[in-house]
């Protein structure tokens, strides 16, 4: 088996984290010896760079953040006592590759090369302790809600890429996951594009097949020297831990997938269906609807839990924790007591925040990647004239709080549009992540914005975005324009419509046009 457990890149891109880097780090390490101990063949962590692609990183972005996040782990267990051939067999990594399909290839063969030089550092004396494992998923970032069925050649594509590139594992997207959740039809599609390559295509009969061919052998030589210099940035900071402290990672991830947005605005980098090669007409697919009783049950499972078990013992269990924390020990040997107590996994976490408190990230915009992308353009200048009007009309600027409420940690979505949003003019916020619609709402209200963004790639809009303008018309803000933006099924459009939405923008948007419709529908309500 194989467990995530790849704390730094929630603080990068994910944003899934409960604890500050350095006591997260610890439970990291705590797992590695656990496991090491009691369980040798299992997957101790699975060192992901697909959700630092997902989140705007390119080809060299990924692999440099990704081998420096397994050198940090490699770090973290030697410091925890464990000696490099007793846990870096089992160290396991997770790429993300997209439609760039030569440059894919090559970032998998030059991460191979750098981990082997990596772990070379650490004096193992077993070879396997030098071999990155891989899995490798397809970009779910380059599915369009726009003629989705591009999407399965799209996803073929990568998944040959990943192939051709030497990956031991694949997870092939569905193609309707820009929209919804996955269907039984186009998972069986998905789960098909990947046999298919393998036993039909005849490209697994050889390792490195490209081995050899100029082209690939010079994209992969410089993706290994700019990775290297990323790196060596990155151990000048004091690792990949200290690194994430100063924020330079995320601005990096953050400042690129803003760059491709505006290209990608433009029609620079195509997308067939969305800038280029458009359909009129939309192309109805099956959508999956997920009830709001799954919560529901979920809940009843819990308080029945709570109601048969040995509470007491229970309580003590996690008193052991908090005290595990404190003084030492392991903490994944003391949560396994708790846990087959039937203590909670939110029981468990709260122990242990009781020590380690919860860590809340800085947001921060960046200003200048998308205009400077995006070039003179017309466009943009009309945007700015717009968003300078509304400041000589009203005395203000258009402000907008962005925000991510729930359960939803990608943050790629409204971190480009804050970016673009405040080159053209507009005063922006974003919020902390997991915002209740109640705390949400009373941000938006103290800060005194025109418009709140509603970012939802979790399928919790029905819920959260009717919440959200309930809260605004309590206190006070019903004037406050409501937009949403993300993976949203156009057959919930008008529901949304319905409770009060002003603007709901799909995948494939353009940050331009959002930003064009928000603004009228700005003028009309103040101008």
């Amino acid at each position: 088996g194989t467990i995530q457990n790849d704390i730094l890149k929630e603080f990068l891109t994910r944003n899934t984290y409960i604890y500050p880097p350095r006591p997260s780090m610890r439970i990291v390490s705590d797992i590695i010896a656990y496991c090491s101990k009691n369980m040798p063949k299992y997957n101790t962590v699975s060192i992901s760079g697909y959700h630092i692609m997902e989140a705007g990183a390119d080809s060299v972005l990924q692999t440099a953040f990704t081998l420096a996040d397994g050198k940090e782990y490699i770090r973290a267990a030697i410091d925890g006592g464990l000696k490099i051939d007793e846990f870096a067999p089992r160290l396991s990594f997770f790429f993300g590759v997209g439609m760039n399909f030569f440059m894919e290839i090559a970032m998998l063969r030059a991460a191979r090369y750098l981990w082997h030089e990596i772990v070379g550092e650490f004096n193992p004396t077993n070879p396997r302790s030098s071999v990155l494992r891989t899995h490798v998923q397809t970009s779910g970032w380059s599915l369009t809600q726009q003629d989705p069925y591009n999407n399965i050649i799209r996803t073929t594509l990568e998944g040959l890429a990943a192939a051709l590139g030497g990956t031991q594992s694949l997870h092939t997207n569905s193609f309707d996951e820009a929209v919804s959740l996955p269907t039984p039809l186009s998972s069986r599609i998905a789960r098909n594009t990947q046999i298919i390559i393998q036993e039909e295509s005849q490209i697994c009969h050889v390792v490195d097949p490209l081995g050899g061919s100029y082209y690939i052998e010079s994209l992969t030589a410089s993706i290994i020297r700019e990775a290297r210099k990323i790196m060596d940035e990155i151990e000048e900071l004091g690792g990949m831990a200290k690194a994430i402290e100063t924020g330079m990672p995320k601005m990096r991830i953050e400042e690129s997938a803003a760059r491709r947005q505006a290209r990608i605005d433009q029609g620079r980098d195509t997308i067939v269906g969305v800038n280029k090669y458009c359909i009129q007409e939309e192309t109805p697919i099956e959508v999956l609807d997920i009830p709001g009783s799954v919560r529901d049950e979920q809940i009843s499972r819990i308080k029945q839990i709570k109601s048969t078990r040995n509470n007491a013992a229970v309580q003590k269990a996690l008193e052991k924790i908090t005290a595990v924390a404190e003084k030492g020990g392991n903490l994944l040997e003391a949560s396994i007591e708790a846990v087959r107590l039937r203590a909670t996994v939110g029981e468990v976490s709260d122990a242990v925040e009781k020590v380690f408190g919860r860590y809340v990230a800085t947001t921060r915009v960046i200003s200048g990647a998308y205009s400077s992308e995006y070039g003179e353009s017309e466009v943009l200048e009309a945007l700015r004239e717009r968003t300078n009007r509304f400041l000589e009309k009203t005395g203000r600027r258009p402000r907008q709080l962005v925000t991510k409420m729930g359960q939803d940690g990608h943050d790629r979505g409204i971190k480009v549009v804050a970016t673009a949003y405040a080159d053209i003019g507009f005063d922006v916020d974003i919020s902390p992540m997991f915002q209740t619609p109640e705390e949400a709402a009373r941000m938006a209200i103290e800060n005194d914005v025109h418009v709140v963004g509603v970012s939802s790639l979790a399928a919790g809009h029905k819920t959260l975005v009717p919440e959200l303008i309930e809260n605004l018309k309590k206190m006070g803000g019903e004037d406050i324009i409501v937009v949403v933006g993300g993976v949203i099924p156009p057959a919930d459009y008008d529901f949304l419509y319905s409770r009060g939405v002003k603007g709901i923008f799909g995948p494939g948007t353009a940050v331009t046009d959002s930003a064009d419709k928000v603004l009228h529908l700005l003028e009309e309500q103040y101008l």
